[in-house]
């Protein structure tokens, strides 16, 4: 499994029904995507769950790498860089993948969180502390699917959770989910990976 997302800041007074209408009439492209595990077609408002920014910031996970590196170099990444420019992709390692008690709604929001390995710490005690977080969130009334995943060059963690309804204010940056295309979700695994 691979995590994967871009982030198109936009102004202050970007009209979001845009992006909301983009969704809309172009969200169901990749709900048969061979290779994708699922995207969440996350947006940030302005003044709403704390968000300081209007942004578009879909979040995907992918069960099969082949399969991100042709999104990334096909036509639908092609009309992101058209409409906005070439955003810079985060990408990091799966970790780990669970659903959750609400894996049978379709998620309302999902929330985004990165942490910094501390210096001098051991990884592997680090990734296993956040593995068994993870692991209880994952029994958590709300939650569709909660993952972890690693950035290795800058030793990084994300913490993507999806939620039924609102994440909780202390789960991080909140998005709400507009659409979920989730072809490959059965091929994400449940549990640690490694």
């Amino acid at each position: 499994m691979h995590a994967m997302q871009y982030a198109l800041t936009l102004p202050a007074d970007y009209d979001m029904k845009i992006i909301r209408h983009r969704v809309k009439s172009r969200g169901h492209l990749l709900d048969d995507f061979e290779g994708l595990g699922l995207k969440a077609y996350g947006i940030r408002e302005r003044g709403t769950d704390g968000s300081p920014v209007n942004q578009y910031a879909p979040f995907y996970l992918w069960a099969d790498p082949a399969a991100m590196n042709r999104f990334l170099l096909g036509d639908g990444f092609r009309g992101v860089i058209r409409d906005f420019g070439r955003p810079a992709v985060q990408h990091w390692q799966g970790l780990f993948h669970r659903p959750g008690p609400a894996a049978d709604r379709l998620p309302g929001a999902f929330s985004r969180r990165t942490e910094a390995l501390p210096e001098g710490a051991d990884p592997a005690t680090v990734v296993a502390d956040a593995v068994a977080r993870h692991q209880e969130l994952a029994a958590t009334e709300g939650v569709f699917a909660t993952s972890l995943a690693l950035d290795p060059r800058h030793w990084e963690l994300v913490h993507f959770t999806l939620w039924a309804d609102a994440a909780p204010e202390d789960a991080g940056d909140r998005y709400q989910v507009l659409h979920l295309s989730a072809p490959g979700l059965d091929g994400l695994g449940a549990g640690p990976q490694w």
